[in-house]
């Protein structure tokens, strides 16, 4: 398979900075893995959303960097013209540096019809206050702790478990170390019980879970079959060659999908046989892949992030609005954030206009990547044995910048889902996640080849290892809304 480049540069390793520029990169692990699905565009949902609060006009010139020259001095991401394709381009600075103070503007919450457009350039603090007023209702923050020793971990391993892809089987590959397997998640104000194959299924008895997103959500829902296995193992009724899964368990008539939507909107391919070069986001548009049956889930869990550093061609009303990374000098050039909130806007739009939807919406969060010593393409690697303290790192540029638009977004989504009777949830992977840079595959996700060098993949995460923990928060979220429905798990 021929890979897609980088589109941001290296940046020197700071011995605090633990999430690098380096944000394109993944695009490139990704595609190592799953590739994209053919998408049905012809019954777009529509919306109706005469009231765009801002104009198109508006709204791009926040965001527009033509004016900016493409230099090792700018902060502008510098492309060679081949738009999206072919190796040898490298930019000379990273884009979505922070900076505080600068695009600041009031955000204006919509009615559920609405389109709220401003796109943050900066964050801080702001996102601690939002992620706050997202967490209101709850007696206590599962997401906030340390990672503890584990003696007993992990509860499956490669050979109980055929639901592990070879980028992920770590110790197929032969990874010397077992230290990583060995920590589970502890909440500083509460208990996080363990994943129970049991409890779980009573939970999910008679429901459906659906992953919505790209091969990380694969790999989230991957784990959840293998930790489900020690009990009972699912029925795949997925048609032979579709890359989207449903996994039946019959005897507890409940059932688990995963629907690859790396955007979560209306996309198509700019070469209908490529799918290494750009793709077109239709940003204001549905996705039906997934939102057409939004109604059949009784749980849902949403998450986006790598696929978005990409070389892509921003749409609005069927029109091009801009780009990132693309060749053309006369098209706007446009920010990644740009079209990862225009996303959730959408997602989150099409989850409220869902007709009898009953069910609950998880954000599962960015999950940041660990590479170090160089990019993707450079010898960067995640060789790291142990988790971090939380005072040991820190998240910041490009995952602080995504992290705090999934946290807006999804405030702006449960305000609007007050008046439509929607449920949206916070599902918080990137502050645990960000201490576990020892989790990645890195070189462990495939034999050594001879005369070729493969990236480290430092975005996947073993299985077993630390994204096991989802499914123990998972589990505790989804007891949360049971509630009293269930005397078992009051």
């Amino acid at each position: 398979m021929k890979l897609q480049p980088s589109e941001l540069p290296s940046r020197k390793p700071h011995t605090r900075r633990k999430t690098s520029a380096l944000a394109p990169f993944i695009a490139l692990t990704l595609l190592l893995t799953i590739p994209l699905y053919n998408y049905p565009f012809n019954n777009i949902a529509e919306f109706p959303s005469d009231k765009l609060l801002l104009s198109q006009n508006t709204l791009l010139s926040e965001h527009n960097t033509n004016d900016v020259p493409c230099s090792a001095a700018s902060s502008r991401p510098c492309n060679d013209g081949s738009g999206g394709g072919g190796g040898g381009r490298r930019q000379e600075a990273a884009e979505g540096r922070l900076r505080r103070g600068k695009g600041r503007g009031k955000r204006k919450v919509g009615h559920p019809g609405e389109i709220i457009t401003r796109v943050s350039t900066h964050v801080g603090n702001d996102a601690g206050t939002v992620r706050t007023k997202v967490l209101e209702d709850e007696k206590c923050d599962l997401f906030t702790g340390e990672w503890v020793a584990n003696p007993d971990g992990p509860y499956y391993t490669n050979a109980t478990c055929d639901a592990i892809q070879d980028h992920q089987n770590c110790m197929k590959y032969g990874r010397p170390d077992k230290g990583f397997l060995k920590w589970r998640w502890k909440p500083d104000g509460c208990d996080l019980p363990v994943f129970d194959p049991h409890r779980f299924l009573e939970l999910v008895q008679g429901k459906s879970v659906a992953f919505v997103g790209d091969s990380v959500a694969r790999n989230h829902m991957q784990s959840l079959i293998c930790l489900l296995s020690r009990v009972v193992h699912p029925v795949d009724v997925s048609k032979p060659k579709d890359e989207n899964r449903l996994y039946q368990y019959t005897e507890y008539n409940f059932n688990v999908s995963i629907i690859s939507s790396p955007y979560l909107i209306r996309t198509e391919k700019t070469d209908p046989n490529d799918f290494t070069r750009p793709f077109n986001l239709f940003l204001d548009e549905f996705d039906e892949t997934w939102t057409a049956k939004i109604q059949s889930f009784d749980y849902l869990i949403i998450s986006a992030g790598h696929w978005f550093f990409r070389p892509t061609y921003f749409y609005l009303n069927r029109t091009l609005a801009g780009c990132l990374y693309c060749p053309e000098p006369n098209v706007t050039h446009l920010t990644s954030s740009f079209s990862y909130r225009w996303a959730f806007q959408t997602a989150f739009r099409a989850i409220n206009a869902a007709g009898n939807f009953n069910g609950v919406t998880f954000l599962r969060t960015f999950a940041p990547s660990h590479f170090e010593g160089g990019p993707w393409d450079k010898g960067g690697d995640c060789v790291r044995t142990r988790p971090f303290k939380r005072n040991e790192t820190v998240l910041e540029d490009y995952s602080l910048e995504m992290y705090s638009i999934q946290l807006e977004e999804l405030r702006t989504a449960q305000e609007a889902g007050r008046r439509t009777g929607r449920k949206f949830r916070l599902f918080d992977a990137t502050k645990p996640m960000l201490l576990r840079a020892d989790g990645h595959p890195s070189k462990y996700g495939h034999w050594p080849g001879a005369n070729r060098t493969i990236p480290n993949d430092c975005v996947h995460w073993c299985l077993p290892g630390p994204i096991d923990a989802w499914n123990d928060f998972l589990q505790e979220l989804l007891k949360r809304e049971v509630g009293s429905k269930s005397k078992s798990f009051t």
